[in-house]
């Protein structure tokens, strides 16, 4: 619909009736030049009538009408558009070491490697956080930022699904993962900064030791809660039966722990499936995801019409009053 945004200046309108209405000047009483022949001037004797032409009145005070109208600033406004207010700057950090090419986790009654069940229980708390600015750091013997925080879960969802064993080097550098992460989320409105570090190995590589960005996240008020993928035993067909086997030696659950304390997170250890599927439920209630919205209506100008017609009419009157005033002008048209 079109509204106003100053309909006050409407009140201007009816000022050219008032000077209509305002008495004449009186003459001045003081010396003047006679021209005898004033009258017997090409073009003036029109002007000198007192006549004006019911179109020239009309687009005069159609000029004045436009004008007004541009100045109260007519604009166009759209439908109600819902603006979803961040909950959570949630930031998720997925370990792709070499280890977690183990195929030692069930999904769909088959055993799959550790990286493609985080995949598929992310991806599903992914698409729960609509609310929430969602950002992906991928990590193995370097981090790095694969998707800053954003509201599209969709293009982060996508870029953890097609994330690879290596890709990020074959061995385990917590301590940069979380210190990248403190990085983008601390300049993050306060208490909503998280992080969720998922690895399941000991870190063994990179510039920062993991308890040292622990107590930088801790510094900059970012909640860490750390995924422990894999440390529990699972069933292995052989030709004897169904054998249970420990999965990774090195599974350091003591440093994550310490990591979730410091900076008031918790540590869950996830041996399975379901078990990954419970942390992300309990990280929902955890961290709920707020349901605040903003509404705004798209405004778009149109004073620029109006004030476009007053101009054009404007240059009509003008080029009319040449025509009459300049001799020969009339003419030569």
């Amino acid at each position: 619909m079109i509204s106003l945004a100053w309909p006050w200046v409407l009140a201007a309108l009816p000022l050219p009736l008032l000077a209509a209405l305002l008495p004449p000047a009186r003459p001045s009483g003081g010396a003047a030049l006679r021209l005898p022949f004033y009258a017997e001037l090409p073009g003036v004797a029109a002007v000198t009538t007192g006549r004006r032409s019911r179109w020239r009145v009309a687009a005069a005070l159609l000029t004045w009408l436009l004008l007004v109208l541009a100045a109260a600033r007519p604009e166009w406004v759209g439908a109600p558009v819902h603006l979803p207010m961040a909950g959570r700057d949630l930031m998720l950090a997925v370990d792709l070491s070499g280890s977690m090419d183990q195929a030692d986790y069930e999904l769909d009654n088959r055993m799959v490697s550790r990286l493609a069940v985080v995949k598929a229980v992310a991806a599903k708390f992914i698409e729960r956080r609509t609310q929430d600015r969602l950002g992906l750091i991928l990590f193995g013997s370097n981090a790095y930022v694969q998707t800053p925080l954003t509201f599209d879960g969709h293009t982060v969802a996508a870029m953890l699904r097609d994330s690879v064993v290596g890709l990020a080097g074959q061995e385990t550098a917590i301590g940069d993962a979380i210190g990248l992460a403190v990085k983008h989320l601390r300049e993050q409105p306060a208490d909503n900064r998280v992080l969720i570090l998922l690895t399941d190995g000991a870190s063994n590589t990179g510039a920062l030791a993991p308890l040292a960005a622990a107590e930088l996240a801790k510094q900059a008020g970012v909640r860490i809660y750390t995924i422990g993928i894999g440390g529990g035993e699972v069933g292995i067909n052989t030709p004897f039966g169904v054998r249970l086997m420990r999965q990774g030696d090195d599974y350091d659950p003591e440093t994550l722990k310490r990591i979730a304390e410091l900076t008031g997170g918790r540590f869950f250890a996830a041996t399975g499936r379901k078990e990954l599927e419970a942390v992300y439920r309990e990280l929902d209630r955890l961290e709920p995801s707020r349901r605040d919205e903003r509404t705004y209506r798209p405004r778009e100008s149109l004073f620029v019409w109006p004030a476009a017609g007053a101009l054009v009419l404007s240059v009509l009157m003008a080029l009319s009053l040449v025509r009459r005033r300049v001799p020969g002008v009339r003419d030569a048209a």
